[in-house]
């Protein structure tokens, strides 16, 4: 639980790295 709220607070600082994740989804979908 501890982990899941961490990596929350991460995203909203940084949303760049949002972005990089999201299109890092969508390529491992793509395959």
């Amino acid at each position: 639980m501890g982990k899941g709220q961490d990596k929350k607070k991460e995203t909203k600082k940084k949303p760049s790295k949002t972005m990089a994740e999201k299109k890092a989804a969508k390529r491992e979908k793509g395959k």
